[in-house]
């Protein structure tokens, strides 16, 4: 099992669709940690860690992202993993 990090921004309607609450959800079923954001501009912010297979999943899951969302663009940046978080939560 690889652990590895992934910092990604998501665009589009994305914000006023629970795609925080449902990313929690998501990451939390795969077994991920991180946290998840609004960004000011409208966008959303994750950070992921865990298993790279895992990771996969949840960057395929946010292109879609839950019902109500409208995904335009997904911007990932992979990073070596931390180990600093011991969930996955939702920053405000």
């Amino acid at each position: 099992m690889e652990i590895t990090r992934l910092h990604i921004v998501i665009e589009g309607i994305v914000q006023g669709v629970f795609f925080r609450a449902s990313t929690k959800g998501e990451s939390e079923k795969l077994g991920l940690t991180g946290w998840v954001k609004n960004c000011p501009d409208g966008r959303v912010e994750a950070v992921f860690e865990g298993d790279i297979d895992k990771i996969d999943r949840i960057i395929e899951w946010c292109k879609n992202g839950p019902p109500g969302a409208v995904v335009r663009n997904v911007e990932t940046v992979w990073e070596q993993a931390t180990g600093q978080y011991d969930t996955f939560s939702i920053r405000y």
